[in-house]
């Protein structure tokens, strides 16, 4: 299984939107706190709906608790300031498909902590996808190469 984790996301309705992909592909999903809303939020709950209960969601106190908890899976950095493309690295099954806030991506210390950095070709013009859009992307190759649509 493809596991989607989200360092201390910011917008509720790009989580829930996140949850509800969650469901339908059978992906989990790890929020690493602190998480810049409650789940309780009203703008989270009408994106995600009941989604939430055919979701599998684990949190986690911070980034080190994160990484200690999964040691012994591969952590891919989706960054925009990666220098490979999604689609010439090969996924492994149980890898961590890691995504920074809406805000202000990732720290430094996330970067070097990560087995791979990889990014979405996008045109010269464009800064960034929705990161809902990016997981759904990244995601739907990761679970191609892995034959999980057979």
């Amino acid at each position: 299984m493809i596991n989607i984790a989200l360092y201390k996301p910011d917008i509720p309705q790009n989580t829930a939107a996140i949850v509800r992909l969650s469901a339908c592909l059978n992906l989990r999903i790890h929020i690493i706190e602190p998480c810049g809303f409650n789940l309780d939020d009203s703008r989270f709950k009408r994106v995600a709906m009941d989604y939430v209960k055919l979701s599998e969601i684990t949190r986690y106190s911070d980034f080190e608790n994160f990484k200690n908890k999964n040691n012994k899976s591969r952590i891919i950095l989706l960054t925009t300031k990666a220098k490979k493309f999604y689609h010439e690295f090969k996924f492994k099954k149980n890898d961590f498909l890691l995504f920074g806030r809406e805000s202000a991506g990732v720290p430094e210390e996330v970067h070097t902590s990560s087995y791979e950095s990889l990014k979405v070709p996008l045109s010269k013009e464009a800064r960034s996808l929705n990161v809902a859009m990016t997981v759904a992307v990244v995601a739907s190759e990761a679970l191609r190469q892995n034959n999980f649509f057979k």
